[in-house]
């Protein structure tokens, strides 16, 4: 099964951490959602034989379109592509658009699973981070949105500056409170470019504590494991049943292709990403091009990958998967680079598998960078 990821590039305001691809200027709306249409009739093709098994709308804050629109863009992906019986289909949204009548409105369309960007239940964190609702808003939409959605996500930050372990715990024990499946749960990080790496410059915001975020990270982790949660990938824990089936498809190297400004693209051999500019993407899909750079994978880039992919999942990394696909050497080099980290009790292996320990999953992507192969080509 394969899936098809659509980026709605409109946010209400810019949260002071974001560096995602978006535009808080509504005045394209309506062509650029032609223009995702159009693309996903361009590319048909590139699913023949293919059946979508997810359909993601990310962003952005794809919540900010109309039920319309949404229905518009789903009803051309069933139009042009084969779409699976029971296929999981996302929705990323924000409490202050989740209204009671909106709530309704998506019940009635194929939007099946809620992803709601909560990211905390405290409005001095809210206020931090520039976010457009308030803690109230998030509580009373979770509720009304339980009322007719049982597949439902919600987005927690840790490791913000001055949150205490108390206040983490208590955020995480508020989400669990209104019996979700799902909680998505990322530290806050300081990126190029965003209002929050200015302030922490200018010294208006603390800087970013790591061990903070490691702290939270243990809390974040015991607590939902000891509520039934399994953390089935670094950043995501799911009741069973409840796991993205979106996400996991990417984490196992499924195929996938990403409609809209910015949005990547893997077909298992090579990599595509769209222009991240709203004007020049529209430009050129009224045209009929694609503005898409693409590039062939090698070996090592493949290696890389699901090394990378792999460790952050509890499926782990096959050791005999890596010896057929990519070879022998690449087989010797990750035991000889795990060595070290079998012996900090940071790795295990399980038979074949070769995991990330409860030790080493805060530290899992440097984990794997260490295991990369840098010098290799095919």
């Amino acid at each position: 099964m394969s899936g098809i990821y659509i980026h709605i590039p409109f946010c209400k305001q810019a949260c002071h951490y974001c560096d995602f691809h978006f535009s808080t200027n509504m005045g394209k709306k309506e062509v650029m959602i032609k223009a995702l249409q159009k693309e996903l009739e361009l590319r048909k093709d590139e699913f023949e034989g293919e059946t979508v098994g997810t359909i993601y709308f990310g962003g952005g804050t794809p919540s900010v379109l109309n039920t319309s629109e949404i229905n518009a863009i789903l009803q051309t992906v069933y139009n042009n592509y084969k779409v699976g019986k029971d296929p999981e289909i996302t929705l990323e949204a924000n409490p202050d658009d989740l209204t009671s009548l909106k709530i309704k409105e998506l019940a009635a369309s194929p939007i099946n699973r809620l992803s709601i960007g909560v990211q905390s239940f405290f409005e001095a964190d809210l206020k931090m981070m520039n976010r457009a609702h308030n803690a109230a808003e998030a509580e009373e939409c979770i509720r009304e949105v339980s009322n007719f959605f049982d597949n439902i996500s919600i987005d927690l930050i840790y490791g913000i500056p001055e949150m205490s372990n108390e206040r983490w715990l208590q955020n995480i024990e508020k989400a669990l409170s209104f019996q979700i499946p799902h909680i998505s749960s990322y530290a806050l990080t300081v990126e190029p470019k965003t209002a929050l790496k200015k302030f922490i410059e200018q010294g208006v915001v603390p800087p970013v504590n790591d061990e903070l975020a490691q702290e939270h990270f243990t809390i974040l982790t015991t607590t939902l494991a000891n509520a039934g949660f399994d953390n089935y990938e670094i950043s995501n824990f799911g009741k069973p049943g409840f796991y993205s089936k979106n996400n996991t498809a990417y984490w196992q190297g499924k195929k996938y292709i990403g409609i809209g400004p910015s949005a990547h693209s893997y077909d298992g051999q090579r990599r595509g990403w769209n222009k991240a500019n709203n004007t020049k993407y529209i430009k050129l899909i009224e045209a009929g091009v694609l503005p898409m750079e693409v590039e062939v994978l090698s070996t090592t880039d493949k290696y890389n990958e699901y090394v990378m992919t792999g460790l952050r999942t509890i499926w782990g990394v096959s050791l005999s998967r890596i010896k057929t696909e990519y070879g022998e050497t690449y087989h010797n080099y990750i035991l000889q680079q795990a060595e070290k980290h079998i012996q900090e009790q940071l790795l295990f292996l399980d038979q074949d598998i070769l995991l990330v320990s409860k030790k080493g999953k805060f530290l899992s992507d440097g984990i794997a960078s260490d295991l990369f192969l840098l010098n290799l080509e095919s």
